[in-house]
């Protein structure tokens, strides 16, 4: 990762291009973006930048004591963006959405709709059985394994909590950049419900980019 940007996912939308094409984008909030701390590989072994989005209402005193360092107020949500070139930004300066522009290819990084339990089918896409009478078997896990190994092996695909996890999707196109607004537009779906916080970094996949100049200003 070189450069990042944390946000909430507010909803989607969609925009029309200059050829009249219609868009579904994604619209992410990205403002109060704060650098709360620079990590070098000098004093930690590695550079990273912690950002922290959304002010919290009941911080702890170390919180409070944290944000203080930056001249802010505590944050809801704090990731670190690894990477030298997010070292060009200093303690309490606030990154904004020109970070990106038009065109770059991104990953978008959000904990998933949680579905509570659910079966094999819906949660692994298992085919079901036939739906006769006489079948002993329809939505079913299935074979548990052979005889000869006398349990279930590791990483068997089971029932269990569907969603609510970190998911990652990659080559994802920036539609438009509102800097006024703070907002970016992000082509297509990105992982999470309405409100929920995502980490936006430019593609590990894509072609690399560099940090806009005026991003720091």
């Amino acid at each position: 990762m070189a450069k990042g940007i944390l946000g909430k996912k507010v909803g989607m939308t969609q925009i029309f291009t200059t050829d009249g094409q219609l868009v579904p984008v994604t619209v992410i909030e990205v403002g109060s973006n704060v650098v709360l701390q620079k990590k070098t590989v000098e004093t930690d072994g590695y550079s990273s930048v912690q950002l922290g989005f959304a002010d919290k209402k009941n911080p702890n005193k170390p919180e409070v004591g944290h944000a203080e360092k930056a001249s802010t107020s505590p944050k809801r949500f704090i990731k670190e963006i690894a990477g030298e070139e997010m070292l060009a930004f200093n303690v309490g300066q606030e990154v904004k959405a020109n970070i990106f522009s038009e065109g770059e290819v991104v990953d978008v990084t959000g904990t998933s709709k949680g579905k509570g339990y659910a079966g094999v089918i819906k949660r692994h896409g298992f085919h079901r059985g036939p739906m006769a009478h006489g079948s002993g078997y329809h939505r079913g896990v299935g074979s548990m394994g052979s005889i000869d190994a006398a349990r279930v092996k590791k990483g068997k695909k089971m029932p269990g909590q569907l969603g609510g996890v970190q998911v990652t999707i990659q080559n994802l196109t920036v539609a438009k950049v509102d800097l006024e607004k703070n907002v970016v537009l992000i082509k297509g779906n990105v992982p999470g419900a309405v409100n929920s916080f995502v980490v936006i970094t430019n593609a590990v996949k894509g072609p690399k980019t560099s940090i806009n100049p005026e991003a720091l200003m």
